[in-house]
């Protein structure tokens, strides 16, 4: 098959696009011909070598495809149907193995993967929008309603709309009655994310966060931070939270180690709730969003498996809104 594999820590330049030996489904598993694969901030962490992982290996944890053969024991799908794959593989203990992480990715154009995590594309969705939304949907879902117990009317505020996380977050939050405040360094984004929904907006580069909070909640604050930018960001997500509010952390893609602001936590009754991936319940529950038509991924662009250099520089550059996804 073909696949793009690194075989170095690197920049976009160790990708390349080469054949690999074609997967064979094993007991339990399910063979999948890809037809579309979306790029996660994930992919470049790894590529960069943060972590190292064994070598070569194909990236990518998103997919979309068809059933091309199943494993012994394996019942309850049709060979050529359209599927999409829950990138979280739960290995017992609650640890969570991630596909392109902790073997071999979507970035391919065959991939076996647990019949458990596998599942049929929802009506109306092509390969490109159902590859673009488990990681970031199922991540987010964690996030917002496992973690934080996000309810009807509560305010969230979501940093950096252009990442996925972000926009999943807007998307969710919204489907679930909140309210949502975006930011971005960029109006086209703002303008965008208020197309899909954002009640208030505010570019974080040059406006002032703090009082576009103030002034959209009315003085209450924000009750569910979705914080994943870190040291540049979290002196704010403390200011802003409102007093028992929640501050919910998937990463820190700007420095792990933030001032600590102690005082406002214990001053505001702030919980600070730390969260990665998600559960099979937590996909399930971003899944029946996304397939009730309540929550949608948003697509950024959409390029051939051979561009994969470029989606790669794009992602890094910060220059998407949603996901870039590939065609396989």
């Amino acid at each position: 098959m073909r696949a793009v594999r690194i075989h170095e820590d690197g920049g976009p330049e160790v990708l390349v696009l080469e054949e690999a030996p074609d997967p064979e489904p094993g007991p339990g598993e399910v063979l999948v011909r890809l037809r579309a694969s979306a790029l996660n901030r994930l992919d470049v962490w790894i590529r960069k070598g943060l972590p190292s992982v064994p070598k070569p290996r194909i990236l990518g944890a998103d997919g979309a495809g068809v059933v091309e053969a199943l494993g012994d024991g394996v019942a309850g799908f049709e060979l050529g149907e359209r599927v999409v794959l829950n990138p979280g593989i739960e290995v017992g203990g609650g640890r969570i193995h991630v596909i392109g992480e902790h073997g071999n990715g979507t970035n391919a154009e065959l991939i076996a993967v647990p019949a458990t995590n596998v599942h049929p594309i929802p009506d109306g969705l092509s390969f490109e929008e159902a590859a673009a939304f488990p990681l970031v949907f199922e991540t987010a879902y964690r996030m917002l309603v496992t973690r934080a117990g996000l309810r009807e009317g509560e305010w969230v505020l979501a940093w950096g709309v252009g990442g996925g996380v972000s926009t999943a977050a807007l998307a969710i939050a919204k489907a679930l009655g909140a309210h949502v405040l975006v930011t971005s360094s960029s109006e086209a984004k703002l303008e965008r994310a208020r197309e899909l929904g954002a009640d208030a907006t505010v570019n974080h580069a040059t406006g002032d966060v703090k009082a576009a909070v103030q002034e959209a909640t009315d003085g209450h604050g924000i009750d569910v931070v979705v914080e994943s930018v870190g040291e540049s960001t979290w002196a704010t997500s403390l200011q802003v939270a409102a007093p028992g509010g929640r501050i919910t952390v998937c990463g820190a893609t700007s420095g792990p180690n933030p001032p600590a602001s102690l005082h406002r936590i214990w001053w505001k009754q702030l919980s600070i709730l730390g969260s990665t991936m998600g559960t099979g319940e937590d996909f399930a529950g971003a899944y029946e969003l996304v397939a009730s038509g309540r929550a949608l991924p948003v697509v950024d662009s959409v390029l051939p498996l051979e561009e994969i250099r470029a989606a790669h520089e794009r992602l890094e550059a910060g220059e998407q809104l949603g996901k870039i996804v590939l065609t396989i």
